[in-house]
């Protein structure tokens, strides 16, 4: 296996196509085909399926390649350090739950490292796919909570998966609300406040049970008859606004990317969020991670939550 081949892979994956491929690495197709062919032989597996409309990459492949881009990330950051230089294209990717502050460090990340060309990927997800995406290396690094409620379970899963859960920061409970709300006024808000308005929370597909919830609590908690499922956040947020809606959540919000009119109020509970993040064991994480890792607790840090 050499330094090469794993240009080539790469290559092909983020073009799905042969012809493509090497155009970008400059040697001939029956050359590629025959690397890319010699590699899969060495190491035992298909890293690519072969169809008359290209080419896709198998699960095991997903894998290898998540090594592959390691060990040339790693190369590139030899080339930078003594030649100034870098032939390799940045690629990161990460999956979280609905967080605006993990879009924030996302964004931090590109405007540092993207450069002319890069590949990075950001998936808002439901919390059982963030696990799949980081045990599967689709993303690098994935992004989720704990409480005392769902600790057991994603503890659990998260060992099942060979994987590691690293605390960001711990915070008490919080509310998002809309500015219009009449709840706005109040600095803290109760359980009791909450009971006129409707409760927004995230779908989670096949896992909606409470454990795989993006909220630390459900409507049972504390009798809540008026319950809204929503996929995705800009929903969620026109909801906040329409409906005097409210979700519970960690309380650190991007305003500079949501703008003012959602507004955070500490829930007067006893319990508290730790937001973390969730990498794969024994995998050493990038300069990319490292960086939106430190991002996320710096952005933190600027909200008070830390």
């Amino acid at each position: 296996m050499t330094l090469q081949q794993l240009k080539y892979a790469v290559a092909v994956a983020e073009s799905q196509n042969i012809t493509e491929a090497s155009k970008r690495v400059f040697i001939s197709q029956p050359s590629l085909t025959a690397a890319i062919r010699e590699l899969e032989k060495e190491i035992g597996i298909e890293i690519f399926s072969r169809t008359n409309k290209g080419v896709s990459v198998t699960n095991e492949g997903d894998e290898f390649l998540s090594y592959a881009r390691q060990v040339l990330e790693q190369f590139a950051l030899l080339e930078e350090h003594y030649k100034g230089t870098s032939e390799i294209k940045p690629v990161f990717s990460v999956s979280c739950q609905h967080y605006s502050f993990a879009v924030e460090a996302f964004v931090d990340v590109i405007k540092k490292f993207g450069g002319d060309e890069y590949d990075f990927t950001l998936r808002e997800t439901a919390t059982h796919e963030i696990i799949e995406d980081v045990a599967h290396m689709k993303s690098e690094v994935g992004v989720l909570f704990k409480s005392q409620r769902n600790e057991d379970v994603i503890s659990k899963l998260l060992k099942k998966n060979n994987l590691n859960f690293a605390p960001l920061f711990t915070t008490n409970l919080h509310v998002f609300i809309s500015s219009k709300n009449p709840l706005a006024k109040k600095e803290k808000i109760t359980l009791e406040d909450l009971k006129p308005f409707p409760y927004l929370t995230y779908e989670q597909g096949d896992f909606n049970s409470f454990y795989f919830s993006e909220e630390p609590l459900s409507p049972i908690d504390f009798d809540c008859t008026k319950n809204i499922k929503v996929r995705d956040r800009a929903t969620l947020f026109n909801l906040l606004i329409g409906l005097d809606g409210y979700t519970i959540c960690s309380g650190v919000i991007s305003h500079e990317l949501n703008g003012s009119e959602i507004i955070s109020r500490e829930l007067l509970v006893d319990d508290k969020m730790t937001v973390g993040i969730v990498t794969r064991s024994g995998v050493m994480m990038s300069r990319y991670a490292n960086a939106y890792v430190e991002s996320i607790k710096k952005i933190a840090i600027e909200k008070n939550y830390c």
